[in-house]
């Protein structure tokens, strides 16, 4: 069937902030069957030697972000557009584009099915929610979002801060969501919220 006549799936964009539990929630919606168009994985495939993409971000940052086997140095970019404003539009230009081609690629390829997830971590730090047709945010309290990331990343007190604050707040995020997941508790309590959501988004129509 041709995609002039067959329903498309409902894009649901995953997001949350840093270590609120993105990843156990999109691993959950696999688990049960629901496909995943990630814009990390994308992201990571983009940037393999020998890509387009890749010899872009060379040209504008520069050949001391790759390593001797020609592969990209994530913390180092990292470093560069972490507290530079202006780098980190300059990257998002030349990432994002082929990103959302590959993702919008994938969804309409897809069978027909409901939904499917969209996973964008930046979704709202980018205002990139036109591109989905609902917005799923992970949540969980502030105080457990730092002790994971300083656990998960062994980094300071500082330095998470540092990541929070360039982050979309919290209150705003949750302000932007059709629906929540709340990830306070444990995974098996995530699992039960996960299929609750399942069977309300096999209800949704396009």
């Amino acid at each position: 069937m041709s995609n002039a006549f067959k329903m498309l799936p409902i894009r649901v964009g995953l997001t949350g902030g840093i270590a609120s539990g993105k990843t156990s929630v999109s691993n959950l919606f696999a688990q049960i069957g629901i496909p995943i168009i990630d814009a990390d994985v994308i992201a990571h495939a983009l940037v393999k030697p020998g890509q387009p993409t890749l010899e872009r971000v060379v040209q504008t940052f520069g050949t001391s972000i790759i390593d001797d086997t020609g592969c990209l140095k994530r913390a180092e970019l990292r470093q560069q557009v972490f507290k530079d404003s202006l780098k980190r539009q300059q990257l998002e230009a030349i990432l994002h584009p082929p990103i959302f081609k590959a993702m919008e690629d994938q969804w309409q390829q897809l069978p027909q099915i409901t939904y499917c997830i969209f996973s964008i971590p930046l979704l709202l730090e980018t205002q990139q929610w036109d591109r989905v047709d609902r917005v799923l945010v992970v949540d969980c309290e502030k105080k457990l979002q730092r002790q994971r990331l300083m656990r998960r990343n062994g980094i300071s007190q500082q330095q998470v801060e540092e990541i929070l604050n360039v982050q979309t707040d919290r209150e705003t995020r949750l302000g932007k969501a059709d629906d929540v997941i709340d990830n306070n508790e444990n995974l098996e309590s995530l699992q039960l919220k996960v299929n609750a959501l399942h069977r309300r988004y096999l209800e949704l129509k396009n």
